[in-house]
């Protein structure tokens, strides 16, 4: 890794770099929606939505899932390992 450390250039000389770059290279896409996002194509637009809409929709059924599960262990008196809803399988779990 020592290598790979001296082979580096120094943070103040790759920001300048960077902005020389990017005030010569054409940009034709459109402004990141995100600070520190890069833009991606249009044509890509409609891909992308479905990718967050599934991304968000599996986020919020997995929390579903995981709340309606705690419930039931609940009910039945059942302690979760590790309060993440999953039952406790070592000695003291089974009775």
């Amino acid at each position: 890794m020592d290598g790979d450390d001296k082979a580096k250039l120094p943070e103040p000389v790759r920001d300048h770099l960077g902005q020389q770059l990017r005030g010569v290279l054409p940009v034709e896409t459109g402004s990141p929606r995100f600070l520190g996002d890069e833009a991606a194509p249009e044509q890509f637009a409609p891909q992308i939505a479905k990718l967050e809409t599934r991304l968000k929709t599996h986020e919020e059924g997995t929390g579903a899932v995981e709340e309606a599960l705690d419930r039931i262990l609940d009910a039945f008196g059942i302690a979760a390992e590790g309060g993440k809803g999953a039952p406790s399988h070592g000695p003291s779990g089974r009775g």
